[in-house]
């Protein structure tokens, strides 16, 4: 059987992922039915999956996203406006990171809800979008009204300073990736003439940060989080990028991916938690971006290679079982199509 080129790939799982896309412009972070609960939509997984169309082009696609995104968060505008007044006391008071995909509703169930980097990652990208990508994601009165409310929303909830359930939704902790997204948004957005960001709430976080770093919390040491204050939020210094990325993979590599952190339960093999984390895909992937924008082509195309070892016929799995070729139901996962499609672009770029 002929091997498929980078071309080939990216053009296979371009088309994978546009399938999870929904009528509404919003991504599912998995298949429609999946057993696991992610045949719904994130905003998280929704910023990471458009990036795929950013590379190629595709604007049409991206913009029909964000545009979707606006719209939701206008619908629970009033619960933004409920956390401006006064800081929520409960994770319900908080912007919820999972929706309906049709309805926009959001998901009851405690799912670590509390999640201020998918604000932050939100802000970030339409700040981009708006204004190194000249692209126009704000079209309406309603549109700057909301996005300025998302910036009082950090504010009165001190995310410099406000343990939440971070990327992994897991613990409440003050987590470095969180608290960069949030910094990385605010510095992205400020750019627009009409959004007002305070001066002091970038310098807040990003004080915040120093103190944090390198450790991704006071539980855990390094995390695989942490890779996106490199990219795509590049809110850290060259000796805290390298840092960062000595860690991710002195610790946390692994053969088929990277494990998330140390004493990771989810999906761990053994039933006493130890030792037998599950090693996510896309973490490969990210790392391969990172060194394909270092100009370590050579370190990034055995990421690669190991990645493309890893695709099935239904697209890149979120994650393998601790040394084991079994993979779990979450396949395609979104935001591994995404990753995966970015490190092909970008080492097609660079040869």
């Amino acid at each position: 059987m002929a091997r498929l080129t980078y071309d080939d790939l990216i053009k296979k799982h371009i088309k994978i992922l546009k399938n999870l896309q929904t009528k509404s412009g919003l991504f599912l972070a998995s298949s429609k039915g999946v057993g696991t609960g992610y045949d719904k939509s994130w905003l998280r997984d929704n910023f990471y999956e458009t990036i795929a169309f950013e590379v190629i082009g595709d604007w049409e696609t991206v913009e029909k996203t964000y545009h979707a995104i606006l719209k939701l968060l206008i619908k629970h505008e009033h619960k933004i406006d409920d956390a401006i007044k006064q800081k929520p006391q409960y994770s319900s008071g908080y912007i919820h990171a999972r929706f309906d995909p049709d309805t926009f509703d959001e998901f009851w169930e405690e799912w670590g809800n509390k999640q201020n980097d998918a604000v932050g990652c939100i802000l970030f990208r339409i700040g981009e979008l708006e204004t190194n990508q000249k692209r126009s994601i704000l079209k309406t009165e309603d549109h700057i009204r909301i996005v300025n409310k998302l910036i009082k929303y950090l504010a009165s909830i001190e995310y410099y300073k406000d343990p939440d359930s971070g990327m992994w939704e897991e613990d409440e902790e003050i987590h470095s990736s969180s608290v960069g997204a949030c910094v990385a948004g605010l510095k992205s957005i400020l750019k627009h003439p009409r959004v007002e960001v305070p001066r002091w709430l970038i310098k807040k976080g990003e004080d915040a940060l120093k103190l944090l770093l390198p450790r991704e919390s006071q539980k855990k040491f390094t995390d695989l989080a942490q890779l996106s204050l490199i990219w795509p939020y590049d809110v850290v210094n060259e000796e805290q990028k390298e840092m960062i990325l000595k860690n991710v993979e002195y610790h946390l590599m692994r053969d088929r991916g990277v494990i998330r952190y140390k004493g990771d339960r989810y999906y761990n093999k053994n039933k006493d938690s130890v030792s037998e984390e599950a090693e996510w895909t896309f973490g490969l992937a990210w790392l391969a971006i990172i060194y394909e924008r270092l100009g370590m082509k050579e370190k990034a195309a055995e990421l690669i290679k190991d990645l493309i070892v890893l695709d099935t016929p239904d697209g890149i799995p979120e994650l393998y079982f601790s040394n084991s070729y079994e993979y779990n139901q979450n396949t395609p996962l979104g935001w591994s199509e995404s990753l995966f499609v970015v490190a092909l672009y970008e080492a097609n770029r660079l040869e």
